[in-house]
């Protein structure tokens, strides 16, 4: 006796209705998505953004018992993101002896387009190259090199926890000193952290090292506070109008963001 085997799958009609209910609930929920993204814009939201960094900051430093934090920095489209680094001992980055990395597997977190992190600690050598004391506000007020050097910073936390002052050169995972790929001594795959003509000219990396103090890209001290600026295209557009960026900067100061050593809380300005 022959028996009839039994289809599975859905019919025309069933399909239809699945297709359909999809849709549905797909339209009701692109607003909330865009709801929870554009809250990121609001004062509110960056610091619930950075404040959830700065907590897994702290547990990746107890985690792999090193130095580690977060560094802010541009790409070179002017985007500001948030990337996690570790130390590395000396001995552990080939040709480089000291150094942070990015960590490995760790994606950086881009930033909200409006809003820019800024320190307010200026670099001495990119405002006064000529070395005679004098500032020169031209450059101050014009140069990318500083608006970068302002934008570019790190937080770091002790394998116990504890925010530190530490000193910081942020370089690619390879150990090679201002990386090109153009010459095979020289090579960096390193996807994070690059040279600026391996990012332009070969598409590898997304941040300048730390090998280029002239770009304001060197060695510094770590920070323990910042400053949230939510009109970052007025803070960009100032630098060209007069000393109208310094005196932005200056009115920022009182908004400054400091750090709890012990908590990596941060401590909002009355």
């Amino acid at each position: 006796m022959r028996t009839r085997s039994k289809q599975s799958g859905l019919t025309l009609p069933e399909m239809v209705v699945v297709i359909a209910t999809i849709a549905l609930l797909v339209g009701f929920g692109l607003p909330a998505i865009r709801a929870l993204m554009n809250s990121f814009e609001t004062q509110s939201g960056a610091k619930t953004l950075i404040s959830a960094m700065l907590a897994s900051a702290r547990a990746i430093a107890a985690k792999e018992q090193s130095y580690a934090g977060i560094r802010f920095q541009q790409d070179s489209a002017g985007n500001q993101y948030m990337v996690f680094i570790v130390h590395e001992e000396p001995g552990k980055m080939g040709g480089l002896t000291i150094g942070f990395r990015a960590i490995k597997g760790v994606k950086p977190i881009k930033l909200p387009e409006k809003v820019a992190i800024v320190d307010l600690a200026y670099n001495s050598a990119l405002l006064n190259p000529s070395g005679d004391g004098i500032v020169d506000n031209d450059i101050e007020m014009n140069d990318i090199n500083v608006l970068r050097d302002t934008m570019t910073f790190s937080i770091i936390f002790s394998p116990a926890g504890k925010l530190v002052i530490h000193d910081v050169r942020v370089r690619n995972r390879d150990g090679i000193y201002q990386p090109d790929n153009g010459a095979a001594d020289k090579v960096s795959m390193d996807d994070i952290f690059n040279s600026p003509g391996n990012i332009n000219n070969f598409g590898v990396g997304v941040f300048i090292q730390d090998d280029y103090p002239a770009m304001g890209l060197g060695a510094e001290l770590s920070r323990n506070s910042f400053v949230i600026i939510y009109e970052k295209d007025k803070f960009e557009q100032a630098r060209g109008i007069g000393r109208a960026w310094s005196d932005y900067l200056a009115q920022m100061a009182p908004h400054r963001i400091y750090i709890n050593s012990y908590t990596g809380t941060m401590i909002l300005p009355d």
